[in-house]
């Protein structure tokens, strides 16, 4: 794997305490939390290749299984 890129990054003030509670509420760092966003968006706008999403459990008896989208978030899937 090839090494990061380091990039210095200028920010105000209040943009960074916002970030900095929202990656503590995800129990995150502040540079995995920016660059979670980063790639999320990079994905959306179709500039990243998205991660495949993880296999649904189907082995339980509910009508809603459990599961996570292309980006590896939690999502509610319907099953039957």
């Amino acid at each position: 794997m090839a090494a990061p890129k380091r990039y210095l990054l200028r920010l105000d003030p209040r943009l960074f305490d916002a970030l900095r509670r929202w990656a503590d509420d995800d129990l995150r760092s502040v540079n995995a939390q920016i660059e979670y966003l980063l790639a999320h968006q990079a994905r959306r706008a179709g500039r990243l290749p998205g991660r495949r999403a993880r296999p649904v459990d189907r082995g339980d008896s509910s009508s809603e299984s459990a599961g996570s989208d292309a980006d590896g978030e939690p999502s509610r899937v319907l099953t039957g």
